[in-house]
Parts: C-alpha cells; sequence; structure tokens
C-alpha cells in the first residue's frame, strides 16, 4: 500500500488524534491523491489523507463497501455498478498512449491497426509498415481502469488476445515496452517517458491540444468516486483537488489536463 506523506502515523505532533480520509483506486490517479493529500496535511494541521493505488474496480468497491471515503476510478463506472448509489467527481483529463520503444521506427497507425494488433491478428511490424519483427503485447489486468477504458474505446466488441503479457502497473508496462524492441503496450499520457515513444492514431499524437480539441479520441475522465454527494472533510478535500493551487501545478505536473480546460478553450 501507497501512503501519502502526511498520512503516516495517524497522530498528530502533540499525540492527539488525526481526523483521516482513505482515499483508494486508480494507479493512473496515484500522483494527484498523494501529492494533493500531503498538500492538503500540510493546510490543515491534524489532518491525514492515506492513498493507496490497488486499481479502479478496487477504489469502487472500496468506496461503495464504506472502506473508502473517496475512491478514485481511471474508468466509468460499469452497468453493474450505476445502482451502487456512487457520486462522480471527474478531476482531470486524460489521454491513453500507445507506446512502443525509441527503436522502433512506426510513429503513427490507423485505430484499426491498434485494435487488430491488441487482439492479435497483426503479429509482426511489417505489417504496419515497421521492421521484421514480431509484436511482443504487454497489456493490463482486468483491475485496471487504463484496461477497461482501452478496450471500450479502442477494441470496442473485439476481445483482447489472451497471449499477451499481463501487468498489474502503468510502471511496470511502460519498463517492459522500453526494455523490448519489439513490445507494444498502452498506458496514461501522463507516465510517458523519455524511454519510450507515443505512437499517434490516425495521425494525431496525443497531447492537450488534441485532447482538449477533440482531435486524439483516445481520452478519457479521471474521477473521484463518494457514496453520495460528498460531505464534510471529503467535501473539502475534493474541493482542494479542483481548486487552481491543484489543477495547475499537480494535475499538469502529472502530465493530466485540468479538468477546467476545455471550459476555458470553449468546447
Amino acid at each position: 500500500m501507497l501512503l501519502a506523506a502526511s498520512a503516516l502515523g495517524g497522530c498528530s505532533d502533540e499525540g492527539g488524534a488525526r481526523e483521516g480520509l482513505v482515499v483508494s483506486g486508480s494507479t493512473t490517479l496515484l500522483p494527484i491523491a498523494e501529492v494533493s493529500g500531503e498538500m492538503f496535511g500540510e493546510e490543515n494541521p491534524g489532518v491525514s489523507i492515506l492513498v493507496s493505488g490497488m486499481g479502479s474496480s478496487a477504489g469502487i468497491e472500496s468506496v461503495s463497501s464504506g472502506s473508502s471515503a473517496i475512491g478514485t476510478s481511471s474508468r466509468e463506472l460499469k452497468d453493474a455498478e450505476f445502482d451502487l448509489g456512487l457520486y462522480d467527481t471527474p478531476v482531470a483529463y486524460d489521454a491513453i498512449a500507445v507506446i512502443v520503444h525509441p527503436d522502433n521506427p512506426v510513429r503513427d497507425l490507423t485505430a484499426d491497426e491498434v485494435r487488430e494488433i491488441f487482439a492479435g491478428t497483426i503479429t509482426n511490424w511489417s505489417e504496419v509498415g515497421g521492421p521484421d519483427l514480431e509484436i511482443g503485447l504487454v497489456n493490463r489486468d482486468e483491475a485496471s481502469g487504463t484496461r477497461e477504458a482501452f478496450h471500450k474505446i479502442v477494441m470496442g466488441d473485439e476481445p483482447f488476445y489472451r497471449g499477451a503479457v499481463v501487468l498489474p502497473g502503468t510502471g511496470q508496462v511502460r519498463a517492459v515496452v522500453a526494455e523490448v524492441k519489439g513490445a507494444v503496450g498502452y498506458i496514461s499520457l501522463g507516465f510517458v517517458t523519455d524511454e519510450v515513444v507515443a505512437v499517434g492514431i490516425d495521425g494525431v499524437a496525443p497531447s492537450e491540444a488534441s485532447v482538449v480539441s477533440g482531435a486524439y479520441k483516445v481520452q478519457r475522465l479521471l474521477h473521484f468516486f463518494t457514496m453520495g454527494e460528498p460531505e464534510g472533510l471529503a467535501a473539502e478535500y475534493i474541493a482542494f483537488v479542483l481548486s487552481p493551487a491543484v489543477q495547475e501545478t499537480v494535475v499538469r505536473d502529472a502530465g493530466f489536463i485540468p479538468i477546467t480546460a476545455k471550459e476555458v478553450s470553449g468546447d
């Protein structure tokens, strides 16, 4: 379990009880939740924000069962989850980037090619203008909100290829793609580093501008879910996350797009 620094200990410096807030779920949202939790704790002595990254599905389950005050999710609710009584507060926009090894010359794929690659129909990079090199598929586990969103947006009714390497976290996917020349995976745009290359889809590269304009289609909202409309400490913390102090610093520094960006652009 990953803890926000402000959550360590569980007691104030004077030994008094601290008021705590448990936030759990998406590994994609972990940088936002952790850093904003630390900032909130610094501005509110006696308050601790305990943050964990267990996956979006686990976060939704945790908040619906009462184990967490806030469940973070990088995917929308599934049909079976609509009746849980959850209240949705979107906190940022994100793009899901398809990533390849830097030595792979492929820099753009069509949406159909991406779908066929992850379905296992296209198996060699030479089929999409690259070298004669076997494609190594890297996928996320079924608890991942990123996997759920990618499947919904890109795959449609097409199932993922079952022979892909399945990993539990964004960092692991990036590490494998950075190491294996023929590998391909998908991660949040906020986690793309120089170790990998994000390819364009249908001629459009993932970026803030292309997400805000709607040109890059593989995009999503990032969510904070609560049981009913947030109240008390949960409401205060969520308002803090939505404030310019967090949106224009923490959200952008994490590589995501502030929730107000499309409003500002006029979209």
